[in-house]
């Protein structure tokens, strides 16, 4: 179940039936699979599909492009749109992909919107 939740997200699809949409728009998650009726506005991904995003461009594309020589000896006028435009358009694609993986595995996890306490910043308010 675990590893099945995630790759539905991944496709897109709700967690729990793999039937229904996850998401309205680009990023916008559907409040309820029209398929199972989950609650799918439950599972807060906030900011982690986006830090694991830009883990992955950052070690697949802008890793190995420091290593061509071409980036340090090119102008910066040319350099900034030909590698900018290509990592903004990874990264976008990416993006989607990745949130329906994270909220797969909220799902799989079971982490909801009120489980406030697995948060560090909120135990250390207390």
């Amino acid at each position: 179940m675990f590893v099945q939740s995630m790759l539905r997200g991944l496709k897109g699809r709700c967690p729990a039936c793999g039937e229904g949409k996850l998401f309205s728009r680009y990023l916008k998650v559907q409040p309820t699979c029209s398929h199972c009726e989950l609650n799918l506005a439950k599972y807060p991904a906030d900011d982690g599909p986006a830090y694991f995003t830009i883990l992955i461009v950052g070690h697949l594309v802008v890793a190995p492009l420091l290593i061509f020589p071409v980036i340090w000896e090119a102008s910066p006028a040319i350099v900034l749109p030909a590698t900018l435009i290509p990592l903004a358009i990874v990264t976008l694609l990416l993006l989607h992909v990745t949130k329906g993986w994270f909220i797969g595995l909220l799902y799989a996890l079971g982490v909801k919107q009120g489980d406030g306490a697995i948060h560090t910043a909120d135990v250390a308010d207390r």
